[in-house]
């Protein structure tokens, strides 16, 4: 085994709570989880929306959601090409401030890729 791969079998990566008031109900707000958005994530969404980091589109904030959003348990929620459909359709302000949740730790674009 590589030391690359020693190393990140060895880090721990908690999941981070996502609240979404808008889609909870009467016994509370929605939770989804979310693991730490890795380098690998953003190269997946970079090849599908260019410049990703320095201008966000809808519908990056909508893939990042897909590819990163988890029950309690550690599932992928949304894991077919309707539910990005389904996404596509909800309110800008809800995708947005998920995929702000999720993407809080990056301070910017320099940290991101390591500048």
């Amino acid at each position: 085994m590589g030391l690359a791969k020693e190393l990140r079998n060895r880090r721990k990566v908690e999941a981070r709570e996502v609240v979404v008031p808008e889609w909870g109900d009467e016994s509370g707000d929605f939770k989804l989880y979310s693991r730490s958005i890795t380098c690998y994530d953003l190269d997946k969404l970079q090849k599908k929306h260019p410049n990703f980091l320095n201008n966000t589109t809808i519908g990056a904030m909508v893939d990042l959601i897909c590819m990163k959003a988890e029950d309690e348990s550690g599932n992928k929620i949304f894991t077919s090409s309707e539910d990005r459909i389904d996404l596509m359709g909800e309110e800008t302000n809800v995708i947005s401030g998920i995929a702000n949740q999720m993407f809080a730790e990056v301070e910017s674009v320099e940290v991101a890729e390591g500048n």
